[in-house]
């Protein structure tokens, strides 16, 4: 159903990946978000919590510099582990603190000097203006539904993003304490559509802001397109609610492994938000 569009779609639709590193380890996590382009000038469509994201690198690596520039400095006597922890209270450093965050946009434009965003003042809405380009590596741009007062209820729909990313090309350099993109290893992660059908709208002071969708948005699909069969934008994805259902079941026995066990389950149904066209 959703074969051709979904290859219309992913000629203009493009993952951002996230790489992140907290001060209580050295692992690197992964992370993705999406964005699809809207013209052929570099502007790009995406959700307002995707730029805080890439807002906040450069002030967590401002920070943390500063911190080791101080700690470097502290004497490695008896009272250093003392010194270090009033350090860290002072840059406001634990174990789940995020030190580090870098991203990269992927197959995009062949180069840039940054990038310009425009948030939204109320939505989770963004749009990314990318800056002194030369050659764009999107081929199509989204079309938009024109008249958006048909959109409704039971129409099914499709949404594309990069969930789940499997991309590993990057490292942690003891040497620079520095987490870094690497030219080794898997640089991409596979597209993933998601169907669902429209289920209710969203909407504030009698005005329609958003389409809630029967199926979940996933992690990494944030500022994906909704769109139809024919490839028509329909919307953006942006969040997911979870309604409790009230089908519990508390300490119920069941047969598992040839055992009596007892369970319990607390069922939700995941919905996902899309901001309207």
């Amino acid at each position: 159903m959703f074969q051709a569009a979904i290859e219309k779609v992913a000629s203009f639709t493009r993952p951002i990946h996230t790489i992140l590193r907290t001060y209580g380890g050295k692992q690197i996590i992964p992370g993705a978000a999406t964005l699809f382009f809207v013209n052929e000038e570099g502007y790009a469509v995406t959700c307002k919590h995707v730029i805080k994201v890439l807002a906040a690198s450069d002030k967590l690596t401002e920070n943390y510099n500063a911190f080791k520039k101080e700690r470097a400095q502290l004497p490695r006597d008896g009272k250093y582990r003392k010194n270090l922890k009033g350090l860290e209270l002072k840059y406001k450093l634990n174990p789940e603190t995020e030190i580090q965050i870098k991203n990269t946009f992927v197959d995009c434009v062949d180069s840039m000097t940054g990038f310009t965003w425009h948030l939204h003042p109320k939505y989770d809405l963004a749009i990314l203006k990318f800056n002194d380009f030369k050659t764009l590596h999107y081929k199509d741009f989204a079309i938009f539904k024109k008249d958006t007062s048909q959109i409704k209820q039971g129409e099914f729909l499709c949404r594309l993003g990069f969930p789940f990313p499997e991309f590993n090309n990057f490292r942690f350099d003891e040497s620079t304490d520095e987490i870094e993109w690497t030219q080794a290893g898997i640089k991409t992660s596979p597209r993933f559509p998601l169907e669902g059908m429209v289920t209710r709208f969203l909407a504030e002071e009698n005005k329609v802001y958003g389409i809630e969708m029967s199926t979940p948005g996933l992690k990494g699909q944030s500022g994906g397109p909704l769109f139809n069969q024919e490839g028509i934008v329909y919307g953006m994805q942006f969040s997911t609610k979870h309604l409790h259902l009230g089908f519990d079941i508390v300490e119920k026995e069941v047969l598992l492994n040839h055992q009596i066990k007892k369970i319990s389950d607390h069922a939700f149904i995941h919905l996902g938000q899309c901001i309207h066209a």
